[in-house]
């Protein structure tokens, strides 16, 4: 089956349909098929967007950019330090 991939806003949008239709009376198993998705991505979406309004979650995205691009800078950083302690081992 090929993988869909969701933006944060609609996978808010379909958490807010499963908890109405939740709220209507019907199982997880059944809200998962009616929604195109398996009970593993229901419940891994729900621990991870579960209270989140849309602003938090274009928030959390942009936070987890940016921690993305200081790792990257600080691996970059270090791989410098590494190659100018090499460099200065073989002056002596």
């Amino acid at each position: 089956m090929k993988r869909k991939y969701r933006k944060p806003e609609q996978i808010i949008k379909l958490l807010r349909q499963a908890e109405a239709k939740s709220g209507e009376g019907q199982s997880i198993g059944d809200i998962c098929r009616q929604l195109g998705i398996s009970d593993a991505t229901y419940y891994n979406w729900r621990k991870q967007y579960g209270g989140m309004g849309l602003d938090e979650v274009k928030r959390f995205k942009e936070i987890q950019k940016e921690n993305s691009r200081l790792k990257k800078l600080v691996a970059d950083q270090a791989l410098d330090i590494d190659i100018l302690k090499e460099t200065l081992r073989g002056n002596y």
